[in-house]
């Protein structure tokens, strides 16, 4: 029986789990979905003064929203760096340094340390030391740099060689900015064998070649960069490290990635190869699509299974509008790109021509009675709130020293200094500082109670730098972009991933989705609440760490009003409350109105008020938020308008989501995203999204990177692992030479070829009793069906008697009168030789017969159970990965 494939497109629908729409008498009765590009802002006409172009390393994106900056202690130990004598650029130069982050705050920059490179050389290695002065990374400036170092003057030799010292710091400070330690290898290349020998000066010229090629692109990132382009600018002699940094960026997805037009050129014209995996993809995230086209400019078969009717995940944008014409564009989910510099969300923002509306740090704070409070009490209560963190962060180190494994919570160590140093003792310093613990709640989605005193902050260190900004017309622009063309597959929700010697099998909707490898990009709550059923079970190490890993939740109340009350030279503002176990109900405000498309207003609900809003009835919520809106302006002289659209969301209870984002719970540690990102089964199952990357969690930017690094982990385990017969052993097929046949099964087992072969399975049960053999060729009927039309499973096994672990099986489909056919033959020889080259049939693994292979098994099982019984309605459906387009 044919069932309907799930089509790949999808629905004209803007049903959300995890939203609640509320409508007054003057709201729109519909809901129209995002669908069309011109309901959003026309960048081109959203152009004013804060609004930025995303220069070189550009935005990335947080799963919460946060617009504070960071900063960064400008305190940078020195690094050894390349004398000019090495250094592979054509003069030479040297290399970089980069300062530690604070804690999180509610005003976040970052910022890099102008370093200089200095005189002094120690065993030929310079040393490069702070500016005295502190500056911001500068993406013009950098481009600047890059062309003068591209079109340098080769006569003024001591000159040159001065300004490529500084170009080559440069580059340094654009690979750290990326993720690039300074003087170091990363884990990757150091699995990737980019050089021949760890430390020395090998890896020092490496990591100076790879710098340049890295910003080299970077300066351009509309282009393809070539492997020559690349060594234009390098001494030939290190033509070696070139293509070995330029395999491992291309590979790892730090250059010629996005979506530009030569890019998308570029990867469209990978031929299909024999020796790459069909795979498959649970989830159309960030992570899901950055894999997908990774993986497709490879060669691999994709396709991805999303259990949505739309992709995206957790970056969600809805189209708001109400009956008087105001129409927006509001983010329910991630939506505040934290961070420009070095972002991979920055680089598609540039690629696609998006503008850049920079956060701006101003954020006035209100009290429950509407008045503002006072700007030297905010600046004294801050200052406090900080010391606070920096006394924690002082016990912390004490305690992991001396006492191992013991871990208590963020908050109960904060409430713990701030008793002792009797900090907020007067009840509107308290509602100041419960408003930053709210502000920290919000930017780990988790209560501070349960947030870890020792790791919370792990990923600090890399954080992106640079501005915090908004894209107009909101995130789905991103997500329209990266789905269009690619094979997805909407409402199938996944509850099986089995995966064996053979591969993988995915059951999602009614369907068996059959591939060589999966990926499962699924949000860290979904694995949490165990509605997916792997099989078999996953480790143990990788089970104790989703239970240890925590998963929080924001929620947010987005109102698009019919006109802008609040004014627009604000971005955020904030409001107090008395009542500390409330201090996350409505704390921050978000202003759209000049990115949105409309005037829209977003509240944010965070820590334990975020777990009771999800069962708070919206009006109550509306209601809530519009008190004390009239609060702070009505005494203004400001009236308050009632909005003509509300959406609140509910993602605790998004069965695809069960929260917002990712968090270190107390007894976790970083090392448990590495744990969520190990492959399992042998090479078979993969993990990304943010909750695996140890880095970058909880971001937006780090989904992306997630998708890309596990798109390099795939091709590097297929490379590892051949998912298809070699030449040879087809040759072997064809020829049905016993020698030829150990050569091939010699190679399978070099190459660590094992699904080729199969292992004791439900195909071995059933030709136990053939309906036919002869030679070494096995045959199953169509029991629904004697026509000899109808089709037949098809079995040759070659070599049973010397290879010593038993035959080498494979399988084909034809029609019966074909095997009578070969029947009346004589030798196994010419058998395989008439099904290849006269009735144009491939024998293949079981895993590649197909949907049609898989209902015809399913039939023979069933009605050797019983006989009586049509086995055709009852088998699943599968969709082979392999039939899905490249």
């Amino acid at each position: 029986m044919e069932t309907e494939s799930p089509k790949p497109f999808p629905q004209d629908s803007d049903d959300l789990m995890s939203e609640n729409h509320l409508q007054d008498s003057s709201f729109s009765p519909e809901n129209p979905t995002p669908d069309s590009q011109n309901h959003f802002p026309d960048p081109e006409n959203h152009t004013p003064d804060h609004l930025i172009d995303p220069l070189l390393p550009s935005p990335g994106n947080h799963l919460s929203d946060s617009p504070m900056t960071e900063t960064y202690s400008p305190n940078p130990p020195l690094k050894p760096q390349l004398d000019e004598t090495d250094n592979p650029l054509v003069p030479k130069a040297g290399e970089e340094e980069h300062g530690h982050p604070a804690k999180k705050r509610r005003r976040r920059k970052k910022q890099f340390s102008d370093m200089i490179p200095s005189s002094m050389t120690v065993n030929k290695l310079r040393v490069l030391r702070p500016h005295s002065k502190p500056d911001s990374y500068n993406e013009k400036a950098m481009d600047e740099i890059i062309q003068k170092q591209i079109s340098i003057d080769t006569n003024a030799k001591s000159k040159r060689r001065m300004e490529l010292a500084k170009e080559v710091d440069v580059e340094a400070l654009i690979a750290i900015s990326v993720g690039f330690p300074v003087d170091t290898l990363t884990e990757e290349e150091i699995e990737s064998n980019v050089v021949t020998c760890l430390g020395g000066v090998e890896q020092a010229n490496y990591i100076v070649v790879r710098n340049h090629i890295l910003t080299r692109w970077r300066s351009n990132v509309e282009t393809w960069l070539t492997k020559d382009h690349a060594l234009e600018s390098i001494r030939s002699e290190h033509r070696g490290l070139v293509g070995s940094a330029y395999s491992f960026l291309l590979e790892h997805g730090y250059i010629n990635f996005g979506l530009a037009p030569e890019i998308k050129e570029f990867c469209s014209r990978t031929v299909e190869t024999e020796n790459t995996a069909n795979v498959i993809i649970v989830g159309a995230g960030l992570a899901g699509l950055a894999a997908a086209r990774h993986l497709l400019s490879f060669g691999f078969k994709v396709v991805i299974i999303e259990g949505r009717n739309r992709p995206g995940g957790r970056v969600r944008t809805k189209k708001m509008m109400g009956s008087n014409g105001v129409v927006a564009a509001a983010d329910l989910g991630g939506s505040v790109l934290t961070g420009i510099n070095g972002n991979p969300l920055g680089v598609l923002a540039r690629q696609l021509g998006f503008p850049l509306h920079k956060v701006r740090d101003i954020c006035p704070l209100y009290l429950p009675d509407g008045t503002a409070v006072n700007s030297d009490t905010d600046s004294r209560i801050e200052g406090s709130f900080n010391r606070l963190l920096d006394k924690v962060c002082s016990l912390r180190h004490t305690v992991l020293e001396e006492v191992k494994g013991v871990d208590v919570s963020l908050g109960s160590a904060i409430e713990a200094f701030r008793r002792v140093y009797k900090v907020a003792g007067e009840p509107q310093e308290r509602m100041l500082l419960d408003w930053h613990l709210a502000n920290l709640e919000y930017a780990n989605a988790s209560t501070l109670s349960d947030l870890s005193m020792a790791f919370w902050d792990q990923d600090d260190p890399y954080e992106m730098g640079g501005d915090h900004c908004f894209i107009p017309g909101g995130n789905v622009r991103f997500v329209r972009a990266l789905a269009e063309d690619l094979p997805i597959f909407y409402d199938q929700t996944v509850e099986r991933i089995q995966y064996g010697v053979d591969g993988v099998m995915v059951y999602a909707g009614g369907q068996v989705y059959r591939g060589d490898m999966v990926l499962c990009t699924v949000p860290l709550g979904v694995l949490k609440s165990g509605s997916i059923e792997f099989v078999p079970e996953l480790p143990q190490p990788k089970l104790e760490a989703i239970q240890r890993m925590g998963f929080g939740l924001l929620n947010k109340v987005a109102m698009l009003f019919p006109y802008d009350f609040w004014g627009g030279g604000i971005d955020t503002f904030g409001h107090l409350t008395e009542d500390s176990s409330k201090r996350g109900e409505f704390f921050l405000f978000y202003s759209y109105s000049s990115v949105s498309g409309g005037p829209l207003l977003v509240a944010l609900v965070a820590g334990e008020s975020a777990v009771k809003f999800e069962s708070m009835p919206p009006v109550d919520a509306v209601g809530k938020v519009l008190d004390i809106l009239r609060g702070i302006f009505a005494p203004k002289g400001i009236e308050v308008p009632n909005p003509v659209q509300v959406v609140c969301t509910r993602w605790g209870k998004d069965k695809f989501t069960y929260g917002s984002y990712s968090y270190v719970a107390v007894g976790a540690s970083g090392d448990d995203y590495d744990l969520l990102a190990e492959s399992v089964g042998d090479g078979r199952v993969f993990f990304a999204g943010e909750a695996t990357n140890r880095q970058y969690p909880a971001t937006m930017h780090g989904a992306f990177l997630s998708g890309l690094r596990e798109a390099a982990n795939m091709l590097r385990a297929a490379n590892r692992k051949s998912f298809v017969m070699p030449e040879v052993v087809d040759n072997a097929m064809e020829t049905g030479n016993d020698e030829d046949l150990e050569n091939a099964r010699e190679i399978t087992d070099n190459k660590e070829i094992c699904t080729v072969r199969e292992e004791k399975s439900d195909l071995d049960q059933l030709f136990e009793t053939p309906d036919l053999t002869f030679g070494s060729f096995s045959v199953l009927f169509d029991p629904r069906s004697s026509d000899l039309d109808s089709p037949s499973l098809l079995r040759v096994g070659f070599g049973e008697e010397k290879l010593e672990s038993g035959s080498l099986s494979l399988y084909g489909l034809i029609p019966r009168k074909q095997v009578m056919e070969l029947n009346e033959m004589a030798g196994d020889g010419n058998r395989v030789r008439a099904l290849n080259r006269n009735f144009g049939v491939s024998l293949v693994g079981r895993r590649s017969l197909g949907a049609d292979g898989e209902s015809l098994i399913a039939s023979i099982k069933a009605a050797r159970v019983d006989p009586t019984r049509k086995a055709a309605n009852e088998s699943p459906c599968t969709v082979e990965v392999s039939a899905m387009v490249q």
